[in-house]
Protein backbone atom coordinates (compact mmCIF):
# COMPACT_ATOMS: atom_id res chain seq x y z
CA UNK A 1 0.00 0.00 0.00
CA UNK A 2 1.45 3.53 -1.06
CA UNK A 3 2.27 5.91 1.83
CA UNK A 4 -0.50 7.95 0.57
CA UNK A 5 -3.81 6.38 -1.09
CA UNK A 6 -4.95 7.58 -4.50
CA UNK A 7 -8.91 8.08 -4.48
CA UNK A 8 -10.95 8.50 -7.92
CA UNK A 9 -14.59 9.73 -7.50
CA UNK A 10 -17.56 8.84 -9.32
CA UNK A 11 -19.91 11.49 -10.05
CA UNK A 12 -19.61 14.95 -9.96
CA UNK A 13 -22.93 15.67 -8.26
CA UNK A 14 -24.25 17.10 -4.45
CA UNK A 15 -22.34 14.12 -2.76
CA UNK A 16 -19.60 13.82 -5.17
CA UNK A 17 -18.53 17.65 -4.38
CA UNK A 18 -18.85 16.95 -0.50
CA UNK A 19 -16.72 13.89 -0.62
CA UNK A 20 -14.36 15.84 -2.96
CA UNK A 21 -13.54 18.17 -0.01
CA UNK A 22 -13.71 15.74 2.32
CA UNK A 23 -10.73 13.12 0.80
CA UNK A 24 -8.82 16.40 0.36
CA UNK A 25 -8.78 16.56 4.56
CA UNK A 26 -8.13 13.05 4.75
CA UNK A 27 -4.58 12.51 3.97
CA UNK A 28 -5.23 10.90 0.41
CA UNK A 29 -4.66 12.48 -2.87
CA UNK A 30 -7.47 12.95 -4.76
CA UNK A 31 -6.46 11.77 -7.98
CA UNK A 32 -9.69 12.11 -10.16
CA UNK A 33 -13.12 12.59 -11.36
CA UNK A 34 -15.16 10.81 -13.83
CA UNK A 35 -19.00 12.08 -14.50
CA UNK A 36 -21.69 11.03 -17.20
CA UNK A 37 -21.37 15.31 -17.18
CA UNK A 38 -18.20 15.80 -18.85
CA UNK A 39 -18.38 19.21 -17.87
CA UNK A 40 -19.37 18.94 -14.04
CA UNK A 41 -16.31 16.38 -13.74
CA UNK A 42 -13.99 18.76 -15.38
CA UNK A 43 -15.19 21.39 -12.59
CA UNK A 44 -14.82 19.11 -9.78
CA UNK A 45 -11.77 17.79 -10.63
CA UNK A 46 -10.20 21.74 -11.32
CA UNK A 47 -11.65 23.26 -7.74
CA UNK A 48 -9.41 20.45 -6.12
CA UNK A 49 -6.56 20.17 -8.56
CA UNK A 50 -7.40 16.75 -10.09
CA UNK A 51 -8.16 15.28 -13.67
CA UNK A 52 -11.05 14.69 -15.47
CA UNK A 53 -11.47 11.14 -16.65
CA UNK A 54 -13.43 9.69 -19.48
CA UNK A 55 -14.49 6.93 -18.17
CA UNK A 56 -14.67 4.58 -15.22
CA UNK A 57 -11.65 2.27 -16.81
CA UNK A 58 -9.23 5.40 -17.28
CA UNK A 59 -9.94 6.47 -13.72
CA UNK A 60 -9.84 2.59 -11.99
CA UNK A 61 -5.85 2.55 -13.65
CA UNK A 62 -4.99 5.64 -11.90
CA UNK A 63 -6.27 4.42 -8.30
CA UNK A 64 -6.68 2.76 -5.20
CA UNK A 65 -9.80 3.43 -3.94
CA UNK A 66 -12.86 4.18 -6.19
CA UNK A 67 -15.35 6.63 -4.57
CA UNK A 68 -19.10 5.78 -5.78
CA UNK A 69 -21.18 8.79 -5.97
CA UNK A 70 -23.88 7.95 -7.99
CA UNK A 71 -27.51 7.18 -8.67
CA UNK A 72 -28.41 4.16 -6.51
CA UNK A 73 -29.08 1.60 -9.21
CA UNK A 74 -25.55 2.13 -10.51
CA UNK A 75 -23.69 0.96 -7.22
CA UNK A 76 -23.79 -2.52 -7.67
CA UNK A 77 -22.84 -2.52 -10.73
CA UNK A 78 -19.82 -0.50 -10.46
CA UNK A 79 -18.64 -1.83 -7.40
CA UNK A 80 -18.65 -5.54 -9.48
CA UNK A 81 -15.91 -3.31 -11.71
CA UNK A 82 -14.41 -2.10 -9.45
CA UNK A 83 -13.20 -4.81 -7.23
CA UNK A 84 -12.58 -7.16 -10.36
CA UNK A 85 -10.16 -4.37 -10.64
CA UNK A 86 -8.58 -4.72 -7.60
CA UNK A 87 -9.54 -1.27 -6.13
CA UNK A 88 -11.25 -0.83 -2.63
CA UNK A 89 -14.50 0.71 -3.01
CA UNK A 90 -16.80 3.62 -0.91
CA UNK A 91 -20.36 3.57 -1.91
CA UNK A 92 -23.08 6.01 -1.04
CA UNK A 93 -25.81 4.36 0.41
CA UNK A 94 -28.54 2.87 -0.03
CA UNK A 95 -25.54 0.34 -0.69
CA UNK A 96 -28.25 -1.46 -2.90
CA UNK A 97 -31.64 -1.96 -4.37
CA UNK A 98 -31.86 -6.01 -3.99
CA UNK A 99 -30.34 -7.97 -1.34
CA UNK A 100 -29.11 -10.43 -3.87
CA UNK A 101 -27.28 -7.64 -5.52
CA UNK A 102 -26.15 -6.57 -1.67
CA UNK A 103 -24.84 -10.31 -1.18
CA UNK A 104 -23.30 -9.82 -4.31
CA UNK A 105 -21.17 -6.61 -3.82
CA UNK A 106 -19.59 -8.05 -0.48
CA UNK A 107 -18.68 -11.35 -2.18
CA UNK A 108 -16.92 -9.65 -4.65
CA UNK A 109 -15.33 -7.72 -2.94
CA UNK A 110 -14.37 -9.92 -0.40
CA UNK A 111 -12.77 -12.78 -3.49
CA UNK A 112 -11.19 -9.51 -5.01
CA UNK A 113 -9.27 -9.01 -1.19
CA UNK A 114 -10.69 -5.52 -1.42
CA UNK A 115 -12.68 -3.70 1.07
CA UNK A 116 -16.10 -1.86 0.87
CA UNK A 117 -17.57 0.65 3.06
CA UNK A 118 -20.84 1.77 2.61
CA UNK A 119 -21.51 5.54 3.36
CA UNK A 120 -23.81 5.75 6.48
CA UNK A 121 -22.78 9.12 7.51
CA UNK A 122 -25.50 9.39 10.18
CA UNK A 123 -23.07 6.97 12.37
CA UNK A 124 -20.60 10.24 12.00
CA UNK A 125 -22.67 12.87 13.51
CA UNK A 126 -21.72 14.19 17.18
CA UNK A 127 -25.36 13.69 18.29
CA UNK A 128 -25.65 9.83 17.42
CA UNK A 129 -22.07 9.27 18.20
CA UNK A 130 -22.87 10.41 21.31
CA UNK A 131 -26.27 8.69 22.08
CA UNK A 132 -24.56 5.57 20.67
CA UNK A 133 -21.73 6.00 23.66
CA UNK A 134 -24.38 6.35 25.94
CA UNK A 135 -26.51 3.21 25.25
CA UNK A 136 -22.94 1.09 24.57
CA UNK A 137 -22.17 2.44 28.57
CA UNK A 138 -25.39 1.09 29.63
CA UNK A 139 -26.50 4.85 31.11
CA UNK A 140 -30.10 3.63 29.51
CA UNK A 141 -30.34 0.22 30.23
CA UNK A 142 -32.00 -1.84 27.95
CA UNK A 143 -33.72 -0.76 24.80
CA UNK A 144 -37.30 -0.13 24.97
CA UNK A 145 -38.57 1.98 22.16
CA UNK A 146 -37.33 4.56 20.06
CA UNK A 147 -38.28 7.15 17.81
CA UNK A 148 -36.71 8.81 15.02
CA UNK A 149 -37.41 11.77 12.62
CA UNK A 150 -35.64 12.85 9.37
CA UNK A 151 -38.15 15.08 7.01
CA UNK A 152 -36.87 17.28 3.65
CA UNK A 153 -37.50 18.70 0.61
CA UNK A 154 -37.71 16.15 -2.16
CA UNK A 155 -34.62 16.36 -4.20
CA UNK A 156 -34.30 18.28 -7.34
CA UNK A 157 -30.78 17.41 -8.24
CA UNK A 158 -30.39 16.83 -12.20
CA UNK A 159 -32.76 17.68 -15.05
CA UNK A 160 -35.36 14.80 -14.40
CA UNK A 161 -34.16 13.88 -10.84
CA UNK A 162 -33.19 10.13 -10.63
CA UNK A 163 -34.54 10.38 -7.21
CA UNK A 164 -38.36 10.26 -8.23
CA UNK A 165 -38.16 6.87 -10.27
CA UNK A 166 -37.94 4.04 -7.88
CA UNK A 167 -36.28 1.76 -9.89
CA UNK A 168 -33.06 3.87 -9.76
CA UNK A 169 -33.28 5.18 -6.19
CA UNK A 170 -35.41 2.79 -4.36
CA UNK A 171 -37.53 5.89 -3.28
CA UNK A 172 -37.59 7.96 -0.34
CA UNK A 173 -37.91 4.79 2.60
CA UNK A 174 -34.15 3.44 0.50
CA UNK A 175 -32.66 6.37 -0.25
CA UNK A 176 -33.62 8.64 3.33
CA UNK A 177 -35.10 6.51 5.99
CA UNK A 178 -32.10 3.69 5.63
CA UNK A 179 -30.12 6.34 7.51
CA UNK A 180 -32.62 5.68 10.86
CA UNK A 181 -32.73 2.15 9.79
CA UNK A 182 -29.08 1.51 10.45
CA UNK A 183 -28.76 3.41 13.32
CA UNK A 184 -31.54 1.52 15.01
CA UNK A 185 -30.21 -1.30 13.90
CA UNK A 186 -26.91 -0.49 15.59
CA UNK A 187 -28.54 0.31 18.54
CA UNK A 188 -31.07 -2.29 19.20
CA UNK A 189 -30.09 -5.42 17.13
CA UNK A 190 -32.21 -7.38 14.46
CA UNK A 191 -35.31 -6.35 13.54
CA UNK A 192 -38.69 -9.52 13.70
CA UNK A 193 -41.32 -7.31 11.97
CA UNK A 194 -41.67 -4.54 10.05
CA UNK A 195 -45.24 -2.36 9.24
CA UNK A 196 -45.14 1.14 7.24
CA UNK A 197 -47.41 2.74 6.21
CA UNK A 198 -47.16 6.26 3.68
CA UNK A 199 -48.77 9.20 1.92
CA UNK A 200 -47.58 9.86 -1.30
CA UNK A 201 -48.03 12.60 -4.47
CA UNK A 202 -50.14 11.12 -7.32
CA UNK A 203 -48.71 13.18 -9.65
CA UNK A 204 -46.21 11.89 -12.31
CA UNK A 205 -43.18 14.51 -11.44
CA UNK A 206 -43.59 14.31 -8.32
CA UNK A 207 -41.77 12.30 -5.66
CA UNK A 208 -43.53 13.61 -2.87
CA UNK A 209 -43.09 11.06 -0.22
CA UNK A 210 -44.31 10.70 3.84
CA UNK A 211 -44.06 7.12 5.60
CA UNK A 212 -43.94 5.70 9.07
CA UNK A 213 -42.17 2.75 9.24
CA UNK A 214 -42.80 0.62 12.97
CA UNK A 215 -40.27 -1.74 13.40
CA UNK A 216 -40.38 -4.61 15.89
CA UNK A 217 -36.91 -5.91 17.38
CA UNK A 218 -36.03 -9.38 18.18
CA UNK A 219 -34.73 -8.31 21.63
CA UNK A 220 -38.38 -6.64 22.52
CA UNK A 221 -37.75 -3.04 21.63
CA UNK A 222 -39.79 -1.07 19.30
CA UNK A 223 -38.94 1.82 17.08
CA UNK A 224 -41.48 4.19 15.10
CA UNK A 225 -39.62 6.34 11.80
CA UNK A 226 -40.80 9.17 10.49
CA UNK A 227 -39.54 10.15 6.72
CA UNK A 228 -40.25 12.38 4.55
CA UNK A 229 -40.03 14.49 1.07
CA UNK A 230 -42.69 16.63 1.46
CA UNK A 231 -41.26 20.15 2.95
CA UNK A 232 -40.78 23.40 1.02
CA UNK A 233 -37.16 23.70 -0.22
CA UNK A 234 -34.18 24.35 2.45
CA UNK A 235 -35.72 22.24 5.11
CA UNK A 236 -34.15 19.38 6.58
CA UNK A 237 -35.09 18.53 10.29
CA UNK A 238 -34.14 15.38 12.05
CA UNK A 239 -34.55 13.96 15.73
CA UNK A 240 -34.51 10.80 18.17
CA UNK A 241 -35.66 10.12 21.11
CA UNK A 242 -34.06 6.86 22.78
CA UNK A 243 -36.03 4.95 26.12
CA UNK A 244 -34.80 2.26 28.01
CA UNK A 245 -35.25 0.69 31.27
CA UNK A 246 -33.17 3.42 33.34
CA UNK A 247 -33.46 6.40 30.97
CA UNK A 248 -33.99 8.00 28.32
CA UNK A 249 -31.62 10.79 25.56
CA UNK A 250 -34.00 13.24 23.42
CA UNK A 251 -32.20 15.06 20.44
CA UNK A 252 -34.42 17.98 18.04
CA UNK A 253 -32.02 19.24 15.34
CA UNK A 254 -35.00 22.66 15.70
CA UNK A 255 -34.28 23.24 19.30
CA UNK A 256 -30.55 22.73 20.28
CA UNK A 257 -27.32 21.76 19.25
CA UNK A 258 -27.10 19.70 22.73
CA UNK A 259 -28.66 15.85 23.58
CA UNK A 260 -30.56 16.10 26.78
CA UNK A 261 -30.16 12.69 29.24
CA UNK A 262 -33.26 11.69 31.43
CA UNK A 263 -31.75 9.27 34.17
CA UNK A 264 -34.50 7.67 35.66
CA UNK A 265 -34.54 7.69 39.83
CA UNK A 266 -31.65 5.34 41.10
CA UNK A 267 -32.60 6.64 44.85
CA UNK A 268 -35.54 7.79 46.65
CA UNK A 269 -36.30 10.71 45.62
CA UNK A 270 -33.18 11.46 43.07
CA UNK A 271 -34.55 12.37 39.96
CA UNK A 272 -31.54 14.15 37.74
CA UNK A 273 -31.61 15.79 34.57
CA UNK A 274 -28.59 16.54 32.74
CA UNK A 275 -27.73 18.13 29.43
CA UNK A 276 -24.82 16.83 27.69
CA UNK A 277 -23.37 19.81 25.80
CA UNK A 278 -21.86 19.23 22.26
CA UNK A 279 -19.20 21.58 21.21
CA UNK A 280 -19.51 23.57 17.54
CA UNK A 281 -18.36 21.12 15.09
CA UNK A 282 -14.84 21.05 14.10
CA UNK A 283 -15.39 19.22 10.81
CA UNK A 284 -19.06 18.49 9.35
CA UNK A 285 -19.91 14.44 9.56
CA UNK A 286 -19.13 13.76 5.76
CA UNK A 287 -15.44 14.66 6.83
CA UNK A 288 -15.10 12.59 9.69
CA UNK A 289 -16.63 9.99 7.71
CA UNK A 290 -13.98 10.12 4.91
CA UNK A 291 -11.01 10.71 7.75
CA UNK A 292 -12.72 7.02 9.09
CA UNK A 293 -12.33 5.15 5.40
CA UNK A 294 -8.82 6.71 5.16
CA UNK A 295 -7.39 5.54 8.72
CA UNK A 296 -9.02 2.50 8.22
CA UNK A 297 -7.67 1.52 5.04
CA UNK A 298 -4.38 2.31 5.82
CA UNK A 299 -4.40 0.51 9.12
CA UNK A 300 -6.37 -2.33 8.12
CA UNK A 301 -8.50 -1.94 11.27
CA UNK A 302 -12.31 -2.50 10.97
CA UNK A 303 -14.59 -0.23 10.02
CA UNK A 304 -17.79 1.87 11.89
CA UNK A 305 -20.18 0.77 9.39
CA UNK A 306 -19.61 -3.19 7.84
CA UNK A 307 -20.78 -4.24 4.65
CA UNK A 308 -23.48 -6.27 6.30
CA UNK A 309 -24.54 -3.83 8.72
CA UNK A 310 -25.44 -2.03 5.68
CA UNK A 311 -27.09 -4.99 3.88
CA UNK A 312 -29.42 -5.35 7.05
CA UNK A 313 -30.45 -1.60 6.87
CA UNK A 314 -31.08 -2.09 3.40
CA UNK A 315 -32.99 -5.25 3.70
CA UNK A 316 -35.15 -3.29 6.50
CA UNK A 317 -36.02 -0.57 4.15
CA UNK A 318 -37.27 -3.27 1.08
CA UNK A 319 -39.48 -5.19 4.33
CA UNK A 320 -40.97 -1.41 4.65
CA UNK A 321 -41.80 -1.44 0.77
CA UNK A 322 -43.17 -4.84 0.95
CA UNK A 323 -45.46 -3.65 3.94
CA UNK A 324 -46.92 -1.00 2.05
CA UNK A 325 -47.82 -2.92 -0.74
CA UNK A 326 -49.49 -5.55 1.24
CA UNK A 327 -50.78 -3.66 3.75
CA UNK A 328 -49.28 -5.63 6.39
CA UNK A 329 -46.73 -6.11 8.76
CA UNK A 330 -43.49 -8.14 6.82
CA UNK A 331 -40.14 -9.87 8.43
CA UNK A 332 -37.01 -8.94 7.34
CA UNK A 333 -36.40 -12.56 5.71
CA UNK A 334 -38.85 -12.41 3.24
CA UNK A 335 -37.36 -9.91 1.14
CA UNK A 336 -34.67 -10.58 -1.47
Amino acid sequence: MRARMRVGIVGAGSMGRVHAAAWQTAGADLVGVVSRGGASALALAQAHGARAFPDLDALMSEVDVVDLCVPSDLHHPMTLRAAAAGKHVVCEKPMALSVADADAMIQACERAGVRLFIAHVLRFFPQYRAATEAVQAGHLGRMGVMRFRRVAYPPREGAASWFADESRSGGMICDLMVHDFDYALSLAGPVARVYARSLRSHHPESNRDYALVTLGFESGAMALVEGGWVYPVGTFRTGFDLAGTDGAIEWDSDSTESIQRYLLPTEAGAAPAVGLPLTVMAEDPYTTEIKHVHAALVSGEPFGVTPVEAAAALRISLAARASLRSGRSVAPSEVA
